[in-house]
């Protein structure tokens, strides 16, 4: 995935939608990035990421999630979205490390 420009759009998305980071750093990992911003951004969050990345950098988020970010109803309503896919496909889970 191409790396994310860092505009003051995008970097005031990211202060909101991933609190825990420092929004340059959030924007480094694009998928984790956009993940947070399809389950926690407002409709405005959305639309500014949308307009500085486009739809493509969304689907592409979408098949590399990272797991343990969306929740199951924002899961299926971006894959409804952007695939027209019902039944979405499985989340992505964390597996346990096995020692």
């Amino acid at each position: 995935m191409k790396p994310l420009p860092q505009t003051q759009a995008l970097l005031n998305v990211a202060r909101r939608v991933v609190w825990f980071k420092e929004p340059a750093v959030a924007l480094a990992d694009p998928p984790h990035f956009l993940a947070h911003v399809m389950t926690y951004g407002s409709a405005e969050d959305v639309a500014a990421v949308r307009d500085a990345v486009g739809q493509d950098a969304f689907r592409e988020a979408l098949d590399h999630a990272p797991p343990g970010v969306f929740d199951p109803r924002s899961w299926a309503y971006w894959h409804l979205v952007f695939f027209a896919r019902s039944p979405p496909p499985p989340m992505p889970q964390r597996f346990a490390a096995q020692g």
